[in-house]
């Protein structure tokens, strides 16, 4: 039986002492300011689950239901951020300001993902809570979407909950497509799966949005992106070289960004391996022109041996040809 994957090509590979020692394949969707699909490698239109890239639609579904955040809250509300000290600080003012605590929050308890924080929590015998869960900040908007809709806190991640329904809406009208396959994703929250064409797609709308909550979530994420990551992610690197670029990781390899003409980017390493995600992206971005000394950074990551750079995750340049420039 012949799966979606099986169309997506090798993208990038691992190359050790000049030998390949594996590879991914991959796929990538680019949309125009118009919503149509302006070019793409592999298999993008098969369904696949956006992960942690849908919640910027998710807030702007938030919003549209009546949440009140805006700056760094709103990004915070569209993050997956580290777990460092601003974020659960953050986590707890939305919280507050919808007259509700962190124990409300119905993420899975967790350690904060930045090594740093996480490393200092265990050190002080801090327990694992749900407040440092990476997803927390968008159950926190999750939950005083609800409060602002009288609707009942306990049962917020429930798929027919009217917080969830319009998150659900609001995704399929920016995707342009009826999200399917509804799964519930490791944060608890529900997941619907997109094409990779109506990812791009939808952040390319986002990005190029000149009012309405979709400019208020592109201009939230663009202006505090550390909010949606952290200090020491790539994502936060790629937002600071690219003016008006906004973006979103997820798991299993998946990232999407929106850039300042209204053009959309979108990929999933097949595999889900995270290491050829920021690769490819950057990849990508140079692709279509952009020129920054971080997208060079950020366009080969180093393979070691006893320490010392022997290789690298590089792109394989020729299949991205097709992307155009």
């Amino acid at each position: 039986m012949t799966r979606p994957e099986d169309s997506d090509p090798i993208l990038v590979e691992v190359v050790r002492n000049g030998f390949v020692e594996s590879v991914h394949h991959a796929r990538v969707a680019v949309t125009g300011p118009d919503g149509a699909l302006l070019a793409s490698v592999g298999a993008e239109f098969a369904p696949m689950y956006p992960r942690s890239s849908s919640k910027p639609l998710q807030a702007v579904g938030m919003l549209r239901a009546g949440l009140d955040l805006d700056g760094e809250l709103l990004a915070l509300a569209s993050a997956s951020h580290s777990g460092e000290d601003f974020h659960v600080d953050g986590v707890r003012r939305v919280l507050a300001g919808a007259g509700l605590d962190e124990s409300a929050l119905q993420t899975p308890p967790d350690w904060p993902l930045d090594e740093a924080a996480r490393e200092a929590a265990i050190r002080a015998g801090v327990p694992k809570a749900p407040v440092f869960m990476n997803c927390s900040g968008k159950h926190a908007g999750m939950l005083a979407t609800t409060v602002a809709l009288g609707a009942d806190v306990a049962t917020y991640r429930d798929p027919d909950h009217p917080t969830q329904l319009a998150i659900l809406q609001a995704i399929d009208e920016l995707a342009g497509e009826q999200a399917t396959n509804l799964a519930v994703d490791g944060c608890g929250a529900p997941l619907f799966a997109l094409t990779l064409y109506g990812l791009a797609r939808s952040f390319g709308r986002l990005a190029g949005a000149s009012d309405g909550p979709e400019r208020q979530v592109a201009d939230a994420i663009r202006a505090h992106p550390q909010f949606t990551s952290g200090t020491t992610r790539d994502e936060l690197a790629l937002h600071r070289a690219v003016p008006g670029l906004m973006g979103k990781a997820g798991a299993e390899a998946v990232y999407a960004v929106g850039l300042p003409d209204g053009r959309g980017v979108a990929l999933k390493i097949s595999d889900g391996t995270p290491r050829a995600r920021t690769v490819l992206m950057a990849a990508v971005l140079q692709q279509l022109g952009f020129d920054h000394p971080t997208l060079d950074a950020q366009v080969s990551e180093p393979v070691l041996g006893h320490g010392e750079r022997v290789g690298e995750i590089r792109p394989v340049r020729e299949a991205l040809v097709s992307l155009g420039g």
